[in-house]
């Protein structure tokens, strides 16, 4: 499928694999050993950059504007530190995935950050603004913030609705975009 405005490099004779019913916005960088599955979305000036390791994106799950998703082969560990985001998943506007893994439905707020080995869970939430320092590991139903992160409170049922709320209207937008 041509993806006009989308710059998608092969790296090391690895070629980015997108699904077909998955949105990939003008401006993107989709570069090397990446995986973005069915409905998912990338928004405008993205760039997902799968060099060193490769990176995974789960159905359905959104990569807001400006965001940034890299890797990193891991000096400190053979296997290094590839990314790999869930199902349903929210990365907020200019945030920063670098190495980490986040479940389903896992929620990493704008300007957020999540660094090395990091984890998000299921159903977990970094705020906005927050960094993930490398190796921490956020539980499933657990808001965490700061810089450094840290516990905040559980999530509650009304906020786990409104980030299910958020991927079904981001889901459909995304298409409004793809059949445009």
């Amino acid at each position: 499928m041509e993806r006009p405005g989308v710059t998608i490099l092969p790296y090391r004779g690895i070629t980015p694999r997108i699904h077909d019913t998955a949105f990939v916005a003008p401006g993107c960088h989709i570069i090397g050993d990446v995986e973005i599955a069915e409905g998912a979305s990338i928004w405008f000036n993205c760039v997902l950059r799968g060099d060193v390791n490769y990176i995974r994106i789960g159905a359905r799950t959104n990569i807001q504007d400006g965001s940034v998703i890299h890797v990193d082969s891991g000096f400190d560990r053979p296997e290094g530190y590839p990314t790999v985001i869930g199902e349903d998943a929210l990365v907020g506007h200019l945030a920063l995935v670098h190495g980490a893994t986040l479940g389903d439905r896992a929620f990493l707020g704008m300007g957020a950050m999540a660094m090395n080995g990091s984890s998000i869970a299921n159903d977990a939430m970094l705020a906005a603004g927050a960094l993930l320092t490398p190796h921490k590991a956020i539980p499933a139903g657990q808001l965490w913030a700061g810089r450094p992160a840290r516990f905040l409170r559980n999530l509650t049922e009304t906020e786990n609705a409104a980030s299910a709320r958020n991927v079904a209207q981001y889901a459909v937008l995304a298409q409004e975009y793809h059949t445009a």
